[in-house]
């Protein structure tokens, strides 16, 4: 039985440990907080800073694989159990790349991946020389995720807005539609693709207000959705699943926004949604296994369950009840025994071969079912 670690605990790992039940896997998890998420569902649970060398070291020593659910880990220790022979997946060469904003700009114009217009800021007396090349949305180089560590410029005066760290300052897209395209790569090289998700998101807020499997797209955006992302994980020259962010604008031409070299949120519908999920592929890369179908069972509506404005303390799942009558809705909730506003406490799947029924249903999962505290 092989030995598979996972840096981080949160609801990514929580996710993939429950997939890893159909599987001769012994599995460990590296995570900083014993109540996390995770915890509780791995066969061995490690104390440690994923952050840290030593704590990583001796975290792979022994493994025979390991992977992440964050990109925020120690690279050099990587590196080192890699070098020693232990299968890191996807490999530290394409954290370092993906880790930092300003390397995964520049990995993009090197290899001919259209992404949008950019000019590298060192610092905010850098970024503010810059004002001509507005409107334009500037990104700190690490440490960003979620949306944090994202600022929009759109005149002069937003300037100080901006970051005085190192950091990308991208030029505006006239956004039609934000897309999330799924790519798995065996140790072969083989890949798979998932369709392509739409996110749609608030525009009072600027946030998720549901996914949507399979986007409503041309097919020659499709095709150049695919051509694109294929393309991106054949330069990063890795195993691993890699979910590629795209921005179509109003001329359909698609954009790769950023990368993520793991499972991610906007494939969390294929639980339900698809004869194998993205955790179950991982499961399949880890272990030297085929990939899995990518097919859809029936088309999907995917919505994140966040804690609500002005609630912190121990979470209360308003109209849950009324949720789980929802026919083919399917409520995961990630164990976190406390909620804050903002915080992604759990996501609801919904499946039908009606895209307005979807649409409908996901409406009424974000109006009934409320993340609140005792």
């Amino acid at each position: 039985m092989q030995k598979v670690g996972i840096l981080g605990g949160g609801q990514l790992g929580r996710m993939l440990l429950q997939a890893a039940a159909n599987y001769p896997v012994e599995t460990f998890v590296l995570e900083s907080d014993p109540d996390c998420p995770s915890a509780h569902l791995c066969h061995h649970f490690r104390q440690g800073d994923i952050r840290n060398f030593d704590d990583v070291y001796a975290f792979g020593l022994g493994l025979d694989a390991i992977t992440i659910e964050m990109e925020n880990v120690n690279i050099e220790a990587l590196e080192r159990l890699e070098a020693e022979g232990v299968r890191v997946i996807p490999k530290p060469s394409v954290l370092r790349i993906i880790k930092n904003k300003i390397r995964q700009k520049q990995f993009y114009a090197e290899h001919g991946i259209p992404t949008a217009a950019f000019v590298i800021t060192e610092n905010r007396a850098a970024l503010e020389a810059q004002h001509a090349f507005l409107p334009a949305v500037h990104k700190i180089g690490e440490g960003g995720y979620d949306g944090k560590g994202v600022q929009l410029l759109h005149e002069k005066k937003d300037l100080p807005l901006g970051f005085d760290a190192p950091g990308v300052l991208e030029k505006m897209v006239k956004i039609r539609k934000e897309i999330a395209q799924l790519v798995a790569v065996d140790s072969q090289g083989k890949t798979a693709l998932y369709p392509p998700v739409e996110m749609v998101f608030n525009p009072d807020l600027n946030l998720l207000d549901y996914q949507l499997s399979p986007a409503d797209i041309p097919t020659e955006v499709l095709w150049k959705i695919e051509a694109i992302s294929l393309s991106l994980v054949r330069h990063l020259a890795s195993p691993g699943l890699f979910a590629v962010e795209l921005l179509v604008d109003d001329h359909n031409e698609v954009l790769v926004n950023e990368t993520a070299p793991r499972v991610h949120n906007s494939g969390h519908h294929s639980i339900e949604g698809h004869y194998s999920s993205q955790f179950d592929m991982l499961w399949r890369i880890l272990l030297g296994y085929p990939l899995g179908n990518t097919k859809a069972i029936l088309p999907s509506v995917m919505i994140n369950l966040i804690g609500a404005d002005g609630h912190s303390g121990p979470a209360v799942y308003e109209g849950l009840e009324e949720v789980l009558k929802i026919d083919n809705a399917f409520v995961h909730l990630y164990g976190k025994s406390e909620t804050r506003p903002g915080r992604k406490m759990g996501h609801v799947t919904v499946l039908s071969d009606e895209k307005q029924d979807l649409i409908h249903k996901a409406n009424k999962v974000r109006q009934t079912l409320r993340v609140v505290s005792r």
